[in-house]
């Protein structure tokens, strides 16, 4: 009680965010057992049948279990490594330039697509690569060379959605690792310029190694999604185009297509729960990685 009035203006600014997750991820638990069960709606969900682990082997035992969960650690594994590095790249050209104005107009520029809808988005990517008036063809043209049928070749796709990814949220993470430069102690710089140091040995030794905290939370953070798929902007990109399938298929829309096509929830719901177990696994181990590492720099 002491602690709350202490700091009681601290709560009540965390409150907003703390009753989004009691309605949206602890009230909803019980409906966990949806997976175990062949859910009625007529029956609702404690009166329906218990089938227990059949709903996880009909996952299972299809064969595109093992693929759409490669393609989902594949394609979210991409896109924490070449997402952090662009960030921290932009960040620290950012913070490089002097003139406030250009500052500003540049990072709402990198951070503009990030309010982009994925159909928008999905928009976009078509008249990039479609195949008779994409821009990409048009260049290919221009440099001789032949163009290609974008939409029935998977094996480009990955590389473009990566880099849809990145064009669509660097903007929001320089935002983060911005916020973390500005609060370095200016008279650690000063101290550097009278040892002589230049602006990459003040990268270098002061802002990267400052910046590795923030850099490993937010890693932490994206590793609890890695089973999770960007299902609106890949579905949007991909749609149920079934040639790119081989390398954009991700657990959340082959999912989708299965509640489309047989409309049971009960399977979705046990996909649900293996994603989160398996995310929840990831984050303890990498925590524990990073603990081994450097105490400090972990989550818990």
């Amino acid at each position: 009680m002491y602690e709350l009035w202490k700091n009681g203006w601290y709560y009540t600014m965390a409150l907003p965010g703390l009753l989004f997750f009691i309605v949206f991820s602890y009230m909803p638990l019980p409906g966990i057992i949806i997976a175990f069960k062949d859910y009625r709606f007529t029956d609702g969900i404690f009166g329906s049948k218990w089938v227990w682990f059949d709903n996880f082997k009909f996952f299972f035992s299809s064969e595109y279990a093992w693929k759409t969960t490669f393609n989902t650690l594949f394609i979210n594994a991409n896109y924490i490594l070449f997402g952090t590095f662009f960030a921290v790249v932009f960040a620290l050209l950012l913070n490089e330039i002097r003139n406030g104005l250009l500052k500003r107009l540049y990072q709402s520029l990198m951070f503009l697509p990030y309010f982009f809808s994925a159909i928008v988005v999905g928009d976009f990517v078509y008249l990039i690569f479609s195949t008779k008036f994409g821009i990409a063809n048009q260049l290919l043209s221009l440099s001789s060379k032949a163009p290609i049928d974008w939409y029935s070749s998977a094996q480009y796709w990955v590389s473009i959605l990566v880099g849809v990814f990145i064009w669509k949220n660097t903007g929001y993470a320089v935002v983060m690792y911005l916020a973390t430069i500005v609060g370095i102690d200016g008279e650690l710089y000063e101290a550097a310029a009278l040892d002589g140091a230049n602006r990459w040995q003040k990268i270098r030794f002061i802002t990267l190694p400052l910046l590795v905290p923030t850099i490993i939370i937010l890693t932490l953070l994206s590793v609890g999604k890695m089973f999770y798929g960007d299902f609106q902007t890949i579905y949007s990109i991909v749609g149920d185009n079934g040639l790119l399938f081989a390398t954009t298929d991700v657990i959340d829309t082959y999912v989708f297509r299965a509640v489309k096509s047989v409309g049971d929830i009960s399977m979705p719901a046990a996909v649900g729960l293996y994603q989160s177990v398996c995310g929840f696994i990831t984050v303890l181990v990498c925590n524990w990685a990073v603990k081994k590492y450097n105490n400090e720099h972990s989550l818990f």
